[in-house]
């Protein structure tokens, strides 16, 4: 059989991530959760707001007071943002909450990406993501992970998701039926990957946690792409 079955389905080759730029630490800031990309800013939820900077200059340019201590994501028009059990849907020009919905972890979720019409929630010590219905909150479908999940990203139909474990950090790319690790980036030692998100090009941008950073990381040419 050529597909991969248990653990040989976890194995991937690592390469050592590329780290292209810092941006912080920002002030007032001691942790960085989620990310998200709105197509020109780039937001970062840090526990009580979320605050979009230029990843061109590193300033901000935005900041929402919203409870905001896991991941986040855009849809295109709305934020949506994990606040411990709800998954926030916010207008970025109001700073609103316009609906709720529960999370499926019961605030023991972290990561958090909208693709395909629905929200992707990253479990982090169940090692899992959940494909959920952003209307109500409901489970569509679970893929596993063999290690802590952190932020979860999709770009050009393919499904990244950070881990953190320790002292060791990476950017996966697994195959969003089987959850067979496809491709591994390590981060440095010492350097965790909290939230994630792509550009929609060649970048990566990664939460840093209790770094207070946010870091823009190489997305490597895929096979085929």
């Amino acid at each position: 059989m050529s597909s991969k079955t248990g653990k040989d389905r976890f194995q991937a080759t690592a390469h050592a991530a590329e780290i292209v730029r810092e941006y912080g630490p920002f002030a007032g800031v001691d942790n960085v959760h989620g990310i998200t990309h709105d197509g020109q800013r780039v937001w970062a939820a840090t526990g009580a707001r979320l605050i979009a900077f230029d990843p061109a200059s590193g300033e901000p340019t935005r900041t929402l007071d919203r409870a905001c201590d896991a991941g986040t994501a855009f849809d295109g028009t709305y934020l949506y943002q994990i606040a411990e059990e709800r998954i926030d849907k916010i207008d970025p020009v109001t700073g609103k909450v316009v609906a709720s919905i529960p999370t499926p972890g019961h605030g023991y979720d972290s990561g958090l990406a909208w693709a395909e019409g629905s929200l992707w929630v990253g479990q982090y010590r169940d090692r899992r993501i959940h494909q959920i219905d952003p209307a109500t909150g409901a489970v569509i479908r679970t893929i596993e992970s063999n290690r802590f999940v952190t932020g979860v990203t999709w770009v050009d139909g393919e499904l990244w998701h950070g881990t953190w474990e320790a002292e060791q950090s990476e950017i996966r790319r697994i195959d969003p039926e089987s959850g067979a690790v496809l491709e591994r980036l390590e981060m440095p030692h010492g350097i965790g990957v909290s939230g994630l998100e792509s550009d929609g090009a060649d970048l990566f941008y990664c939460g840093g946690g209790s770094s207070g950073k946010v870091r823009a990381v190489r997305r490597p040419k895929s096979a085929g792409s």
